[in-house]
């Protein structure tokens, strides 16, 4: 079309290696955006007649494979062993198993390859350093689609050119391509790292083992605060604090040369008899909206049952109130928002938000036994109550014995503000944690009143495991017990795999659609009482993975297993790696859970059979 800028095509891999060998910049690590395009541009060099032959050099390469072989056998079904050997060429992403990985980074660091083909993932985690790095995209695939890349993804990769003690310098270039974008490229390139992230999350085995270690919530509170999750927090909350030091240090000074010094209590006691005196004065509505309004901010609290909306037909247990914001649990267990403005009747009765009350709230609703509160008319509100005078009078004798209290108000404002903002940054570290303490004292891991973990708890906290508390929970319950080693792994690698990741259409067995059943109940349960303590629910079990970990502790064999599944073996390879390092955990816990622990040793040896290692 007219206008458009029309995108260079793409080299071939087989011309792409030629042109870099003619400029003597091989070996190279060529990064392509996909799996699939790292296999076949691998293959596509491999059948090039043209590519000059190195005998020399594949006979090292032979000799270096067969000594990995007699290691690791599996390599020498790998699909493209030939092609490594032959053509001196290779394929490297998650998709391959780690031996044969292993196999390709040796042979690179032993000068032994022509070329690796090589996804954007491979650079942050290897260190296999080429003449050359060429990159092919500005953009690269992710899980979530296409994404552009970031600029330490960017320094990784280039980070790979240059061989230290063999060249001067390493040279990245830029293939032209339908998706390649020099400026783009360029731009990343003069940026700055992406900030450091910390890995350190609320978590409920990071909060039990810090309350074991240090024996109450004060100091978990304070180790967390230091973490450098939070660095910019903190920074907030230290400048405020430096800010509040200097405002309290300047309030107190005499205001005039040998006079007496006020006291802070005077200062910030003055301050909120002026603040009150004025909400008593804005509090006085001037419209029945206005009237309303306060009301039901007064009103609308947790453990009450309210109705909303223009139908009011459906009962709501308020769960929180944050501004104009409900939180509540509508009568057939679903979580909604909606604005405080939106609530109709409010009754009386306030209940524990907890299980075994939430269902009494409703049936006392139904059968009148919660009536609802009357709301005042607007007439009965607009009477003053005499606060205002009283409060006066106080201001007036402050006044009377120290008259530069006046001057004070604005700072001791800015005071409470600093106050309450500290404490809001604090809450934001924090509240993840209460969130997960709740949680956790719910379920009898720790007990939230004591400050202390009990002895669920300190099981619990050796499981290095993902989703802990739904593993938990089944082992209390027992559904582990009576499982068998092969249905036992299944259910363990429905937890461990990526939820969106296809391990193919193999079939659950009965026994194990049983026992994804009555788990299924056990995360129903916890999602629930995580929901109503403001927790993201985990995501859903992976069935297919489920199948391929059970046919595989069944005793299928490794080539029918890829074959059925239809995934890649480094999936495969990585699913039960998980499987076997979740299964070895469990088995730890033969003190608090025998039966359990006996059946997850066997599965665990089953399932870390070659080629899981």
């Amino acid at each position: 079309m007219h206008g458009m800028q029309e995108r260079p095509s793409e080299i071939p891999p087989h011309k792409l290696i030629t042109a870099l060998r003619g400029y003597d910049l091989l070996p190279a690590i060529i990064f392509l955006p996909t799996r699939r395009k790292c296999d076949e541009s691998a293959l596509e060099v491999a059948a090039d007649k043209r590519q000059p032959a190195d005998n020399e050099k594949a006979q090292k390469r032979q000799e270096l494979f067969d000594q990995m072989a007699a290691v690791s056998p599996e390599i020498r079904r790998h699909k493209h062993a030939k092609v490594l050997v032959n053509a001196g060429v290779a394929s490297h992403h998650a998709g391959h198993i780690p031996s044969w990985k292993l196999t390709i980074e040796k042979m690179m660091s032993a000068g032994l390859l022509n070329a690796i083909f090589a996804t954007s993932t491979v650079a942050a985690g290897v260190d296999f350093p080429a003449r050359t790095v060429v990159i092919s995209n500005a953009d690269t695939r992710g899980n979530d689609g296409w994404r552009s890349l970031t600029v330490n993804e960017l320094q990784q990769m280039t980070g790979r050119a240059g061989r230290r003690g063999k060249d001067l310098v390493g040279f990245a270039i830029l293939a032209p391509g339908q998706f390649q974008d020099p400026k783009k490229i360029a731009k990343l390139l003069r940026l700055e790292p992406d900030p450091l992230e910390s890995k350190f999350r609320a978590t409920y085995t990071s909060l039990i083992n810090l309350l074991d270690a240090y024996g109450n919530f004060e100091q978990v509170r304070e180790i967390a605060e230091k973490s450098y999750a939070f660095q910019d927090t903190l920074r907030k909350v230290t400048s405020l604090r430096q800010r509040q030091a200097a405002l309290e240090k300047d309030l107190i000074k005499p205001s005039v040369p040998g006079g007496q010094p006020l006291s802070l209590e005077d200062i910030r006691g003055f301050e909120r008899l002026v603040s009150s005196r004025q909400r008593i004065v804005e509090r006085m509505p001037a419209t029945r909206a206005e009237l309303r309004q306060r009301w039901l901010e007064e009103n609308v609290q947790p453990g009450r049952v309210v109705t909303q909306g223009r139908s009011a037909k459906r009962f709501f247990l308020v769960i929180s109130v944050h501004g104009d914001s409900v939180s509540a649990m509508r009568d057939d267990g679903q979580g909604k928002k909606f604005a405080l403005s939106r609530v109709n009747r409010v009754y009386g009765n306030t209940y524990r938000l907890s299980e075994n009350t939430v269902e009494r709230a409703f049936l006392d609703t139904l059968d009148g036994k919660n009536p609802p509160l009357i709301e005042p008319k607007p007439s009965a509100h607009n009477a003053d109550d005499g606060s205002d005078e009283v409060i006066g009078k106080l201001i007036e004798e402050m006044t009377a014995k120290m008259p530069e209290l006046w001057q004070t108000v604005n700072e001791a404002a800015e005071l409470d503000r600093i106050e309450r903002d500290i404490a809001f940054l604090r809450s934001r570290i924090w509240e993840p944690f209460m969130n997960r303490a709740k949680v956790l004292d719910h379920f009898g891991f720790l007990d939230i009143q004591a400050e202390k973990v009990t002895e669920g708890g300190k099981w619990l906290a050796d499981l290095r495991i993902d989703r802990p508390l739904l593993v938990g929970e089944a082992l209390s319950r027992g559904i582990f017990d009576e499982l068998e080693p092969a249905t036992l792994a299944g259910l363990i690698a429905a937890l461990a795999a990526d939820s969106d990741r296809d391990f193919g259409g193999l079939y659950l067995s009965d026994e194990l659609l049983d026992a994804v059943s009555r788990f299924e109940n056990v995360a129903y349960d916890v999602a629930k009482v995580e929901l109503r303590f403001g927790i993201a629910p985990a995501e859903e079990l992976n069935l297919s993975a489920a199948a391929a970990a059970e046919h595989w502790a069944g005793g299928m064999a490794w080539n029918l297993l890829v074959t059925r599944t239809k995934a890649e073996e480094g999936d495969l390879v990585r699913l039960l790696s998980r499987t076997g390092e979740a299964l070895m955990q469990i088995a730890h816990l033969h003190a608090s859970n025998p039966k359990a622990s006996t059946t997850a040793r066997t599965a665990t040896e089953i399932i870390l059979r070659d080629p899981i290692r």
